[in-house]
């Protein structure tokens, strides 16, 4: 009784599932607002050039608001006295500004062209994928009509939900088999960090630690490189000192050599359940893209709202 009672909760949750995305469909806006993609496009390329580090902040951001209870651009919702919003949660506090700047400039030329049609979380989603073709990344569909969350709590943000640089393998694994990702796809969207920054106090105290698996040279120049971090916490070094700025699978022949950044990216070699998949993306840049498409795709459609579940704000930084 109890494995058929869990067979019909599967087959339920798989039909609801189905039906949430199927309301999802590219083209949403072709006739509501025949301007959208070139107004994305607009926005991210205009933002990209002037401020590079654009597109590892929006990736960032993305996977902020995503990853923890679906992709409903509650990460973007500023607190009030009333209320302490995700985004002022201790987690999301180092999200890079330029993120969220990107999206309300979006917002704001969308909002011009066709008001209250689109949804921050769609915005969100499209900027991002764009974003990610700029700097070499690969072009995968997004699907859309999603709606916005109503609610946004700090409280609901914490090491338990939102995957840590510090934590280990086995809890990054069970934070993505709980919401449906098996460990490739962990591993693929592990490739975020091929761009972007972390500060120095994610992994200073590791890289003075003994058979911390740090290329003797490279802990000799991240020691130099955060010696005034007590005084100056917005001190950071490259996530990929290989290719900073591009999109690639430099990131995974990095780690076999003690290249890797964080805990996290030393754990995914270190632990035999990961190492396979980060030999096979760096040995296979295509399959890296694939992959890493496929998942960051199959996470854009994560907990998505569509319909009345949700709302289009007129502004991504507050509920209407």
């Amino acid at each position: 009784m109890a494995k058929q009672s869990l067979t019909f909760l599967f087959l339920l949750f798989t039909l609801l599932t189905t039906i949430t995305e199927s309301r999802l469909t590219p083209n949403f806006y072709s006739k509501t607002c025949p301007k959208f993609h070139d107004i994305i496009r607009d926005t991210i390329t205009n933002k990209q050039i002037t401020t590079p580090t654009t597109a590892a902040a929006l990736l960032r951001l993305f996977f902020h608001d995503c990853f923890p209870n679906g992709c409903d651009a509650s990460v973007l919702i500023s607190s009030t006295p009333f209320n302490k919003a995700e985004r002022d949660s201790s987690i999301n506090l180092s999200l890079p500004g330029d993120g969220f700047d990107v999206i309300v400039r979006a917002k704001t030329a969308l909002e011009l062209s066709c008001p209250k049609t689109v949804s921050c979380s769609d915005i969100i989603s499209v900027a991002t994928r764009d974003l990610l073709v700029t700097v070499g990344g690969p072009y995968y569909t997004v699907f859309l009509g999603r709606r916005d969350s109503r609610i946004s709590n700090s409280s609901s943000i914490s090491a338990d939900v939102l995957p840590l640089p510090s934590s280990p393998i086995s809890k990054l694994i069970h934070q993505f088999e709980v919401r449906g990702f098996s460990v490739q796809e962990m591993v693929a969207l592990s490739g975020a960090h091929s761009i972007g920054f972390s500060h120095c106090k994610e992994f200073s105290s590791r890289v003075t630690r003994q058979n911390s698996g740090y290329n003797p040279r490279f802990a000799d120049a991240l020691k130099k490189a955060c010696a005034n971090y007590p005084k100056d916490p917005t001190l950071s070094v490259f996530n990929d000192i290989m290719s900073p700025n591009v999109f690639d699978n430099k990131y995974y022949q990095n780690l076999p050599k003690g290249l890797g950044l964080l805990e996290s990216d030393h754990g995914l070699f270190s632990d035999s359940r990961t190492r396979p998949f980060v030999e096979l993306y760096g040995r296979d840049q295509d399959r890296f893209f694939k992959d890493f498409a496929v998942a960051m795709q199959k996470l854009s459609v994560y907990g998505v709202m569509t319909g009345r579940r949700g709302e289009i704000r007129r502004r991504c930084d507050a509920i209407n």
